[in-house]
């Protein structure tokens, strides 16, 4: 990695990017000289939601002296760029057509603010795949560079144990709230049905008055 660099830390909320804010604010990540926080995230549903999520951020910016800058909310924007994959599982295009909308903003701004790189902490979840979230980043638009630096988990999850984080327990948009990932188990709501899952089996279940538990982050 060159020296001197000036990144761009696309961050999704608080608790997946506190490692990653500790690591850079520390210097331990080689050659980079200065970064900002960037928090986008239009997926985000509903907008009440997005705000807990944005005052996190914030709040623990503010906390480590880092600088932050928050992005633009425009849910149907978004909406409009993942248009006829509604129905596709977690991890699935869905997944990579958002990515890529998000990337394409943080190096459209890298570009326009004097930055050299992005970097991300959206595939820190275990509901995310890193694969998947380095290959948008890299197929999305724009000439600024894309690294993919593999963050400290042990830090991020000591963090986030020592903390009073507000955590949610979902990904971000209303699709992921309905569809737990494939390989994993969960509540998804279809139509009037409860699809209660686990790895092998999915049990229908009608329902009236019943409260969902989404799963868990």
């Amino acid at each position: 990695m060159s020296e001197n660099i000036k990144l761009v830390l696309v961050s999704c909320c608080a608790p997946c990017s506190a490692g990653a804010i500790k690591q850079l604010t520390c210097g331990e990540i080689p050659g980079i000289d200065d970064f900002i926080v960037l928090f986008f995230n239009p997926n985000i549903y509903p907008e009440s939601e997005y705000t807990k999520r944005m005052n996190e951020q914030i709040k623990y910016c503010e906390k480590m002296g880092v600088k932050y800058k928050i992005g633009e909310y425009d849910h149907d924007a978004w909406r409009a760029a993942v248009r006829g994959l509604e129905a596709e599982p977690e991890r699935g295009s869905r997944c990579s057509a958002c990515f890529a909308y998000r990337f394409e903003y943080a190096k459209r701004f890298a570009r326009e603010n004097g930055y050299d790189a992005v970097a991300s902490v959206l595939g820190v979840s275990r509901h995310k795949d890193q694969s998947q979230v380095d290959a948008a980043a890299e197929s999305a638009p724009g000439e600024i560079k894309y690294i993919p630096i593999k963050w400290d988990e042990g830090l991020r999850q000591k963090i986030n144990r020592e903390s009073d984080f507000y955590r949610q327990n979902y990904c971000g948009c209303e699709f992921s709230v309905k569809s737990p990932s494939p390989s994993e188990g969960g509540t998804a709501i279809s139509g009037g049905v409860v699809v209660i899952k686990n790895n092998k089996y999915s049990y229908p279940v009608l329902f009236a008055m019943l409260t969902i538990h989404p799963f868990t982050m």
